[in-house]
């Protein structure tokens, strides 16, 4: 009998935009130790993600086109682009709200390479979608978060297993559909909210105990912060932080 796959989260960077010592905020699905699909592409996180794992990534959800999770992503088609094995196959799973930002933000400079007869998405296999995608087997939830402007950003879910919210506001409604006893929650936190992002406050107003007691924070300015939010009793991610996930579930409710 085949042993079931190992899911584990590794959380690349932590921090929110300014806080560079601590990464961008990004993470990594992983299946039996090997990536499964990138979460965000900031400039920090892509090289992160090239010293763990030695090459580019296969695939990559973008959550939203703030530059500190995008920036990474023209140096990620110069890597791609000349490499002819990877050319064109790493698929990049984007928010079809989101196409027309990315575009606009990272992929519409004039001339992307000073040779000239090259398209930007040409180094992609570019898959937009609205409710969810499926990627190695496994059916991803795709939501609307409450970020900087509406549809704008969005989480990710994988039933059972995860919920990785990307930079919101307190979304309870959506984890309650979202999540259950088994699921990972893991949430944009700070010391204090703003009209974009969660504080701890926030989320203590906004979310049950039981729900607060499977999150894991990330998306915070400093270290020091870092330590205060663990002090109040959180769980708290650092750079290269791996947390064991509770194996997925397919629509139909399967253990995948």
């Amino acid at each position: 009998m085949t042993a079931a796959p190992d899911y584990a989260l590794r959380f690349l960077g932590v921090g929110n935009a300014n806080a560079v010592e601590l990464g961008s905020s990004s993470v990594v699905i992983e299946r039996d130790g090997a990536p499964l699909l990138l979460v965000d592409c900031g400039q920090e996180a892509l090289t992160a993600y090239l010293a763990h794992y030695g090459e580019p990534p296969h695939a990559v959800f973008i959550t939203h086109t703030h530059m500190d999770h995008v920036a990474g992503m023209e140096r990620l088609f110069v890597r791609l682009y000349f490499d002819a094995a990877r050319r064109g196959r790493c698929r990049l799973y984007v928010p079809a709200a989101l196409v027309p930002w990315l575009q606009q933000r990272v992929a519409d400079y004039p001339g992307v390479l000073a040779e000239g007869g090259v398209n930007y998405w040409d180094a992609f296999r570019l898959i937009p979608h609205r409710r969810g995608f499926w990627h190695a087997g496994l059916w991803f939830d795709v939501f609307a978060v409450r970020h900087h402007a509406p549809d704008t950003a969005f989480g990710l879910a994988l039933r059972g297993s995860l919920v990785y919210t990307g930079d919101t506001r307190p979304i309870p409604e959506t984890l309650a559909r979202f999540t259950d006893d088994s699921t990972l929650v893991a949430h944009d936190c700070a010391l204090v909210g703003n009209p974009s992002h969660s504080g701890i406050d926030d989320l203590e107003r906004e979310y049950p105990r039981a729900l607060l007691d499977r999150v894991v924070l990330y998306h915070y300015a400093s270290a020091t912060d870092g330590d205060t939010l663990r002090a109040r009793g959180y769980r708290v991610a650092r750079p290269g932080d791996r947390f064991a996930l509770a194996p997925p579930r397919t629509p139909g409710g399967d253990v995948a």
